[in-house]
């Protein structure tokens, strides 16, 4: 291996370091803002804040597991095991519009297989002055 090619896998390699530090520094900082605006853990949609100097859109997300044999099991009880389908993509994944849109007969048997977690919210930001704050 030419010596040109090392110095290219190194600074490639450097570069990888350098984009993880970027990206742990930038989540930090955004965990400080999300406390800062006092973002409810459970947010689940876009909520946007202008504070006059800034348009401020903060993302949150709830991640959801699903026991599939257990949730088999209770649709099965309950008697709605046709609406399987429907509510969830089948590796299982739950489909929030089709459950949201489902009468609760139907989904509440079905929550004790569904294990739900606040995910890492997004941020997005747009200043509303010429200011450039960096």
């Amino acid at each position: 291996m030419s010596e040109d090619m090392i110095a290219l896998l190194r600074k490639i390699e450097w570069a990888r370091s350098e984009e993880r530090n970027a990206a742990n520094t930038r989540r930090k900082l955004e965990d400080q803002l999300v406390q800062m605006l006092e973002v409810p853990e459970t947010l689940e949609g876009v909520e946007t804040i202008d504070n006059g100097v800034a348009e401020i859109k903060v993302t949150g997300r709830i991640n959801r597991r699903i026991d599939s044999d257990l949730l088999q099991e209770l649709a099965h009880e309950a008697g709605v095991f046709d609406h399987l389908q429907t509510l969830f993509r089948w590796r299982p994944s739950i489909d929030m519009r089709a459950w949201r849109a489902a009468d609760p007969s139907i989904t509440e048997p079905l929550m004790a297989a569904i294990t739900a977690k606040p995910g890492r919210p997004s941020i997005a930001i747009k200043f509303t002055d010429d200011t450039e704050e960096k």
